[in-house]
C-alpha cells in the first residue's frame, strides 16, 4: 500500500510517499521533504510534487492518504488537512487522521538504541506553551502506548509533572530543553513513516476512516459579540 503521509502541526512542514507492507512490516519511505519555514501554504503542495517526481509515481497510485491533526496552532494546522482532505476526494482514496504527537513518538520508539521507559514529546504551542503528551515506549519495537495527553500548558507546569510522569527521555521541540530540565532529542517533528504507523492498523484492515477533527486544545480568540454597541450622534 502506498500512502501519502503530510502533517503541518509544527512549524516543520512534513510530506512523505510511505510504502506499507500488508504483513505487519514496518514502513519505508520512498520519498520525504521536511522544511522549516512556517509557509505551510506556500511549502506543503510544492514539496508534494516533488515527491512524485522523485518516486517516479502518478497521483492516482496512492492507495491512502495519512494527515496530522495536530495539536497544532490553527493557521498551520489547516493547511495540512484541508489539503489531505481535498487530495482524498479527487483520488477517491481514503483519508485518515491521526494525533501529531502519537507519530512522533512512534519514530522515537522504534530507535533501536533508543532507551526504554515513560518518553515525553513536546511541540511549540507558541504564547509561551507547549503541546504535550506522555508515552509508554519500549525502545526498538513499534509501540508506544499513550499514557496521558495531548495537552497544553505552559513548559515550567510541565516541568513540575516529569518526576510524576515518570519521564525518562524527551523527544520534539529542543526550545524547550533549557526549561524543562531534560534534553529533548530527536525527532523533533512528525516523519512520514510515524504518521502511517500510527494510522496502520486502520490502514491494513479497510476501516473506514473517522472525520477528521483537528486538535486545537484551545478556545479560538474570536468571540460573538454580546449585544450591539450603542450609536449616539455627536
Amino acid at each position: 500500500m502506498l500512502v501519502l503521509a503530510l502533517d503541518t502541526a509544527t512549524p516543520v512542514v512534513t510530506a512523505g510517499l510511505v510504502d506499507l507492507p500488508a504483513d505487519g512490516g514496518r514502513p519505508s519511505t520512498r520519498a520525504a521533504r521536511a522544511h522549516d519555514g512556517r509557509k505551510h501554504g506556500e511549502l506543503l503542495m510544492p514539496a508534494v510534487r516533488e515527491l512524485y517526481e522523485e518516486a517516479g509515481v502518478a497521483l492516482g497510485d496512492v492507495d491512502a492518504v495519512v494527515v496530522g491533526v495536530g495539536p497544532g496552532p490553527f493557521t498551520g494546522l489547516r493547511v495540512g488537512i484541508v489539503s489531505a482532505a481535498a487530495l482524498g476526494d479527487a483520488l477517491g482514496v481514503p483519508v485518515h487522521g491521526v494525533c501529531s504527537l502519537d507519530a512522533i513518538a512512534l519514530s522515537a520508539a522504534a530507535e533501536p538504541d533508543a532507551e526504554t521507559g515513560n518518553l515525553l514529546v513536546v511541540t511549540d504551542a507558541r504564547r509561551r506553551e507547549t503541546y504535550w503528551a506522555a508515552y509508554d515506549s519500549f525502545a526498538g519495537s513499534q509501540l508506544a502506548r499513550r499514557l496521558t495527553g495531548p495537552s497544553v500548558e505552559a513548559p515550567l507546569v510541565l516541568a513540575d509533572r516529569l518526576a510524576e510522569l515518570d519521564v525518562v527521555r524527551a523527544v520534539g521541540d529542543p526550545a524547550f530543553a533549557e526549561v524543562l530540565g531534560i534534553a529533548v532529542g530527536a525527532p523533533h517533528a512528525p516523519t512520514p513513516d510515524g504518521l502511517v504507523l500510527a494510522a496502520a492498523d486502520t490502514l491494513r484492515s479497510g476501516a473506514e476512516p473517522t472525520p477528521l477533527e483537528p486538535l486545537y486544545l484551545r478556545r479560538p480568540d474570536a468571540k460573538e459579540p454580546t449585544g450591539r454597541k450603542r450609536v449616539t450622534a455627536p
